[in-house]
């Protein structure tokens, strides 16, 4: 399951740089968790950074993105992948097609 942060957000601003995942952002009013994005550090550390440093306990599991651990670790290898995907392609250099003049 993903978290959510509820209405009782002070914006103290400590889980946003906790989220290895990036999943935590501000938004109109408190911070919000993206549920695409959130895996509960599953892939990373064996609890949620965000739950563990808060200091109202204002995030809860999201009722409404209901995930196993194994979903969790598939949703973790699948963001791994994605954010390695734009560093490899820059990694490679590329060459001009035959038809492209020199």
């Amino acid at each position: 399951m993903a978290l959510m942060i509820t209405d009782e957000c002070i914006n103290c601003d400590v889980c946003e740089p906790a989220c290895p995942n990036d999943a935590i952002s501000l938004g109109a009013e408190i911070y919000e968790i993206d549920p695409g994005k959130c895996t509960e550090c599953v892939g990373h550390f064996d609890e949620p950074q965000c739950v563990q440093l808060c200091p109202v306990a204002c995030i809860p599991v999201n009722p409404a993105v209901v995930e196993s651990r194994e979903q969790l670790q598939a949703k973790f290898v699948r963001l791994q992948r994605a954010a390695a995907s734009p560093a490899a392609d820059a990694a490679t250099p590329s060459t001009p097609s035959a038809s492209t003049p020199a």
